[in-house]
């Protein structure tokens, strides 16, 4: 069901990842080299991501990609699934619910889970509260060192 994720997977990657900044699950696109280079830094072994490749009888079927993180707030690691996609061709097989309700056994050190969402994203928020997602009523905040395109088109 899902694997993690490695140089082998690039193409499957980047495909899903442009369909996941395509989709209305994302605030706005980002350029092709954000995600090459987040590709680059995972199958280097970078210790602040992890990635897995879902599959669905053998097919990949989407991705996750999730970073690692410290909270003094949670107690300890914090786990972010920065990142969660399924290609529409293969919702409704469990994907997502196998895969978060297995995020425990993948990271037994993690304290706590994190996730953001679209607020119009009623599928995904209905999905996380069954896996035991709570909201948190935090706003989030960004200052950008760049503009999120970097003078690049996007997708």
């Amino acid at each position: 069901m899902f694997t993690p994720l490695t140089a082998a997977h690039r193409a499957d990657y980047l495909r899903f990842a442009k369909a996941f900044y395509c989709s209305d699950a994302v605030e706005h696109p980002i350029p092709l080299s954000h995600m090459e280079r987040t590709f680059d830094a995972l199958a280097a072994g970078s210790p602040y991501l992890a990635g897995f490749l879902l599959t669905h009888q053998g097919a990949p079927s989407g991705y996750a990609l999730l970073m690692k993180t410290w909270s003094q707030e949670a107690g300890g690691l914090t786990v972010w699934v920065d990142e969660f996609y399924v290609d529409p061709a293969f919702r409704g097989h469990g994907l997502g619910g196998a895969f978060l309700k297995a995020l425990p056994a993948l990271f037994p050190d993690a304290a706590a889970f994190r996730l953001e969402l679209e607020p119009d994203n009623t599928g995904a928020r209905a999905l996380y509260a069954r896996m035991g997602f709570q909201p948190l009523g935090y706003a989030q905040m960004i200052f950008p060192q760049k503009s999120p395109l970097d003078g690049e088109d996007p997708l």
